[in-house]
């Protein structure tokens, strides 16, 4: 069986599907036999034949030069672009965390490696069927699930320290490890700069890469090794 890392974004839109096809990219050009993974997508197109195109999924693979059935990776995919959870009541087929299991095992026998990204941030309702279901799932309960680190995307700008410091305590509440955050958006500017060192102030976890605008490659402040080590 393989090893995961969890990619979560302190929120919507802040580019956590581009850094992830970037950390795919970067652990497959070193390498290692890596694949991606995403339990519920919402905001899928149809082509001209029905079908439902998981747009997150297939950037990632095109980014990181991976061929393989999205189908296969993502076993939850909604058109209605909200979260999961008013998806399904929407469009129905509700997330089953038995099967988002049954699914992360099956390409876990084909890879060795998956980075796995996630929905939204890290209160995001995946399924909920009212108050205190045994159905309901957040987010928090898929990584916990599937026992996975978490790395952390988050915006450079205004408000990513507040942002960074409440999720980071979140997931120690929960007992969940961040082994190191990204910075997406960032400028050699003074506010870009200071809120990093804020951050690691604050939370006592690395910022383990500054992403700039239309980077190609991540460049990392910790090894390749290092990396692979959050993986568990």
């Amino acid at each position: 069986m393989s090893k995961g890392l969890f990619v979560l974004g302190t929120g919507t839109d802040i580019g956590k599907t581009y850094v992830t096809g970037l950390l795919l990219k970067y652990i497959r050009d070193n390498g290692y036999d890596a694949s991606y993974f995403k339990a519920a997508l919402s905001g899928a197109i149809r082509n001209e034949e029905g079908k439902l195109i998981p747009g997150d999924a297939v950037e990632v693979l095109s980014m990181a030069g991976l061929e393989e059935d999205t189908d296969f990776l993502v076993p939850y995919i909604y058109e209605t672009a909200v979260s999961p959870h008013l998806a399904s009541h929407i469009e129905g087929n509700p997330v089953d965390l038995d099967v988002v299991k049954r699914s992360y095992d099956e390409v876990s026998k084909k890879y060795d490696y998956i980075v796995m990204e996630g929905s939204g941030g890290i209160v995001c309702p995946i399924r909920y069927d009212g108050p205190d279901n045994e159905n309901n799932i957040m987010l928090e309960d898929i990584i916990k699930a599937l026992d996975l680190n978490v790395v952390l995307v988050a915006d450079a700008g205004l408000g990513t320290i507040n942002s960074v410091v409440t999720t980071v305590e979140y997931l120690k509440n929960r007992n969940i490890h961040t082994c190191g955050i990204l910075l997406n958006n960032f400028k050699d500017q003074t506010m870009e700069e200071d809120n990093l060192k804020m951050i690691e102030e604050l939370t006592g976890v690395p910022v383990i890469a500054k992403i700039y605008k239309d980077d190609k490659n991540l460049s990392l402040d910790v090894s390749t090794e290092e990396l692979i080590s959050f993986f568990k």
